[in-house]
């Protein structure tokens, strides 16, 4: 292989990007498509064979993993070094605190939080080793406020800590030691100006095939549940079939933000979804069990925060059990598979800021919108389950896909119920398009050795290989297929990982034996 440094193209198909990445990484996804498309079977039993595989013998590895990151992000936060700056020391930021969250939570978790905010405490209030340990009957309140815990926590400080501290590291290397904007440059400190040789080459595919499966699992889930409101608005079958046509559909309107760029069709995509998300949220609010949300929040956010160590790292001991490797451990799977992804985007966003303002600033805004989402809407449906006379439950288990809708239904605002599944549908579609056109954006800027302005070529050619990607997923094996996806793309990142925390903290003391920085470092805040 070349180095990366002298094989970009100035013409032709290759002008702008790394010739060696950009034949690798398409040859990689034409292989992958081509085999789940012509053996069908065969691949889906490859697909369950590492997910079981996973899940029996490296469980505990994927806890260890997301705990050490936490610990790590944790660190750099109360340590002096959060003070530097993600840039020069006179720099600002490039946009506002509220269109930087905007497009960190858009392009971070949009579709999925749409998906399971209601399906999973519903699943959880069921049943779950947590309220077995405890002697806790289900489908009764205490199952249900476990149920809500549990939910925070796949969805709270674990998992925010990988995208977040992933963003730092990325946008420190890069605004900090003048770096291309990817992730090979994270491992500097350990392999130095091998980073531009075979080596960068097979991280940055690496890298690239967490981003292109991780995105797809989420694609593929927001599809399924885009199939499930627009059955409920106007009876269109869900079947594998239309779900590929919406996703080709989608995918195209992805393109064209992903083409128009950042600070145009993903920035106003991304400021859309927050107003528009808060309409739903406030339509639960005040249709909904006001009071007893409220107190639900309350609560919820005690038990996560006296619960968050022993949760973090309880492995079920029982082998025979499938629980935790069909929640925890896909969702540790799900959120290291995004790590480069939304990672590289989050640095893309946050040059000027100091390191602190994104690790804090990011987890705590993040963690408190999403825990928000899942108690409103969450909490709402196991009030109906538990006291409303509705068996939302029974459809999380049938149908899980459309139990969002049925929960809208259920709320029994006659005027209102037709206008909300509409403008739930229609959420779906912008947060399936701002991760899509996020994630291409990504893909790209990693193929063009970190430029922020990718050929628009290529902006095409990975925003329909995501999308094909997502459809053949659907087919190969639908939710299981999408759920192995993300588990296995983590694996080989998650080792990736670790070695960038450590070359973080490397160069971090690195800093200090810089005076101007030290005498910085050792001011008080």
């Amino acid at each position: 292989m070349q180095d990366s440094r002298s094989s970009t193209s100035n013409r032709g198909v290759f002008a702008g990007v790394d010739k060696t990445m950009a034949i690798a990484s398409t040859a990689m996804v034409v292989a992958f498509v081509l085999f789940s498309i012509l053996q069908p079977s065969l691949a889906n039993t490859i697909y369950l064979s590492i997910k079981a595989f996973i899940e029996q013998q490296l469980g505990w590895y994927y806890i260890l993993v997301v705990n050490v990151v936490l610990f790590v992000t944790v660190g750099i936060i109360v340590s002096p070094f959060g003070k530097l700056r993600l840039g020069r020391d006179h720099e600002r930021p490039e946009f506002s605190n509220f269109t930087w969250f905007a497009m960190l939570f858009s392009a971070a978790v949009g579709t999925g939080l749409l998906f399971w905010s209601i399906a999973e405490p519903l699943n959880h209030l069921q049943g779950n080793p947590y309220i077995e340990t405890a002697g806790i009957a289900p489908n009764t309140l205490p199952a249900a406020q476990t149920a809500l815990t549990l939910t925070i926590f796949h969805w709270g400080l674990h998992g925010w800590a990988i995208y977040i501290l992933v963003g730092v590291i990325l946008a420190y290397f890069a605004y900090r030691h003048d770096l291309p904007m990817t992730i090979r440059s994270a491992f500097y400190p350990v392999l130095g100006e091998r980073i531009h040789g075979p080596i960068g080459h097979a991280i940055d595919l690496l890298a690239i095939f967490a981003t292109l499966f991780g995105t797809a699992t989420t694609l593929g889930l927001g599809v399924s549940q885009m199939n499930a409101g627009l059955n409920s608005l106007f009876g269109l079958e869900i079947s594998s079939t239309n779900q590929v046509w919406l996703v080709l559909a989608v995918t195209v309107a992805a393109t064209v933000s992903a083409v128009s760029g950042l600070k145009k069709g993903i920035r106003l995509l991304s400021e859309w979804n927050i107003h528009v998300s808060l309409i739903l949220f406030a339509f639960f609010v005040l249709a909904g069990p006001t009071v007893f949300l409220l107190t639900v929040f309350t609560t919820s956010l005690g038990d996560y925060a006296s619960n968050i160590i022993s949760m973090g790292f309880w492995t079920n001991p029982d082998p025979e059990s499938q629980w935790q490797g069909w929640w925890t451990l896909f969702y540790w799977g799900w959120w290291l598979s995004w790590g480069p992804y939304v990672g590289m985007f989050i640095a893309r966003i946050s040059r000027g800021r100091t390191i602190r303002q994104v690790l804090l600033g990011g987890m705590a805004a993040a963690v408190l919108g999403a825990t928000s989402w899942i108690v409103i809407f969450g909490g709402t449906a196991l009030h109906l389950q538990l006291f409303g006379g509705v068996d939302l439950a029974s459809v999380a288990v049938d149908d899980i896909t459309t139990v969002l809708f049925q929960t809208i239904a259920a709320l029994d605002v006659p005027w209102a119920t037709v206008p909300m599944i509409g403008l739930a549908t229609l959420m779906i579609i912008t947060w399936f398009v701002t991760s899509a056109d996020s994630g291409t954006l990504v893909i790209c800027t990693i193929l063009a050795k970190g430029s922020p302005h990718p050929p628009q070529l290529y902006r095409v050619i990975w925003g329909l290989g995501l999308g094909a990607t997502a459809a053949v997923l659907l087919i190969a094996g639908g939710l299981e297929a999408l759920q192995t996806a993300a588990i296995a793309a983590a694996l080989p990142f998650s080792v990736a990982l670790l070695v960038m925390c450590y070359c973080m903290i490397k160069a971090l003391r690195g800093e200090s034996a810089d005076p101007t920085v030290a005498a910085r470092l050792s001011q008080r805040d």
